[in-house]
């Protein structure tokens, strides 16, 4: 059997995934601008989808832009999902609600430094 080979992408959101510390979520959209793809939420999903069994990824502390968990209620996923998360203290409602502003991994991205460099005479 052959080496798979995942692109930096999928590297990069294996990564962000794997630091959410536990006691907290991000968003989708929060991962995807991370690994500098913001408009790749989507892209996120599935790689959460594929991967999470072989990489050990946290899948549950992934959420969706309203910090609501993604699967219907009564399905095994979303009780499976909402009872993980409480166990590391998260609170949600019945129907898989929390408070982003409460819950929400405080990591944001960094800002890229210019490139072009500017003479020392117009630096502050």
């Amino acid at each position: 059997m052959g080496i798979i080979q995942i692109s930096e992408f999928t590297a990069a959101v294996i990564k962000q995934i794997s630091l959410i510390p536990a006691g907290r979520v991000a968003t989708y959209k929060q991962i995807a601008e991370l690994t500098g793809k913001p408009q790749a939420p989507r892209g996120v999903s599935w790689i959460l989808h594929t991967c999470s069994t072989s990489y050990k990824l946290p899948w549950h502390r992934v959420l969706n832009s309203q910090g609501r968990i993604s699967f219907e209620p009564r399905t095994h996923n979303f009780k499976q999902q909402k009872n993980k998360l409480t166990a590391e203290g998260v609170q949600l409602s019945s129907d898989g609600q929390l408070s982003l502003a409460k819950f929400q991994w405080n990591k944001k991205v960094r800002k890229k430094k210019s490139s072009v460099r500017k003479p020392k005479i117009f630096q502050k």
